[in-house]
């Protein structure tokens, strides 16, 4: 009888593989390719491509829907960008561009590898573990479920990498809920923990120094913030939040043998390697993610 894993063990699990599979669907941000697909349907300037790419499995949405899915933008550029969106392309319109200039971002990357076996195999597995994921509260996971399996292996890869990040934020979302993080202030307690500095999200999530400096204070008077640094309850709350995330996210590998997982996780490495070393992504970002760790892992 297959091994399967126990519940504990998947969340390591989980988070090595996020790790894995996160630059593969973040392409859809970064690379020129998504960007000049969503110009090419008529949405204007990088947010709005944003917003219309990752909101689009939910259909014709509005402002206050994405904001609270999204959870950490500033809801003055959610509402710049949709519903606007939808007058200049529908929602299947994101869907195709998004599809399209992700996998031609991910064929430059890969070279000849996009088409190997490699590439099917892990695509296989992925979509085993993504479509196999409980979906019961969580919205985005679920509306990126529901579209159609892409036929062609690096699509499909793509694809799974999506619903595998979409369900594992959707977790994080309810994690840091759970926890009383909101989503502005979730930033800043990762920026102190991590050591990302804070002028990366000037730009990518709309912070100045006076809301910066306000999320911050809050986070002192909890008692999560001393000097600069977390305190040893702000770094307990950190480690329980993404424990707990882990552990939502581990339910989506449940359908994988413990041999399935070690074999996904081999293929990945290679793909997310050369993903990484294109260059598109940049490795200080807004995401959570250290591209470092995914540059110096064998």
């Amino acid at each position: 009888m297959p091994m399967r894993m126990p519940m504990q063990a998947r969340g390591a699990v989980a988070r090595d593989l996020w790790r894995l599979l996160e630059p593969i669907h973040a392409v859809v941000y970064f690379a020129p390719e998504p960007l000049e697909e969503f110009k090419a349907v008529g949405y204007r300037g990088f947010w709005m491509g944003y917003f219309a790419g990752r909101a689009a499995p939910l259909g014709h949405v509005g402002a206050d829907v994405v904001h609270a899915l999204f959870y950490n933008f500033a809801y003055e550029r959610v509402s710049r960008a949709v519903p606007a969106a939808w007058d200049f392309a529908p929602p299947d319109e994101a869907l195709t561009a998004r599809v399209r200039g992700s996998v031609r971002a991910l064929s430059r990357a890969l070279g000849p590898e996009a088409d190997s076996a490699e590439v099917a195999r892990a695509a296989e597995l992925a979509t085993r573990a993504a479509r196999s994921a409980p979906f019961e509260g969580r919205a985005l996971f679920a509306a990126n479920r529901s579209l159609p399996v892409p036929q062609e292996p690096l699509a499909q890869l793509w694809q799974a990498a999506t619903l595998l990040r979409e369900h594992r934020g959707d977790g994080h979302v309810a994690a840091l809920t759970a926890a009383g993080i909101a989503g502005r202030e979730s930033h800043v307690l990762h920026a102190t923990a991590s050591g990302i500095p804070r002028d990366v999200y000037t730009p990518a999530r709309d912070f100045d120094e006076a809301e910066w400096t306000s999320r911050r204070d809050t986070l002192r008077q909890r008692g999560l913030i001393e000097d600069g640094r977390l305190s040893r309850r702000g770094q307990r709350l950190k480690v329980q939040i993404e424990e707990r995330t882990d552990q939502l996210a581990a339910t989506a590998y449940a359908a994988l043998t413990i041999s399935e997982t070690d074999e996904l996780t081999r293929l990945l490495r290679p793909l997310t390697h050369a993903v990484v070393r294109e260059g598109d992504i940049p490795l200080d970002n807004a995401m959570g993610l250290n591209l470092r760790e995914a540059l110096d892992q064998p």
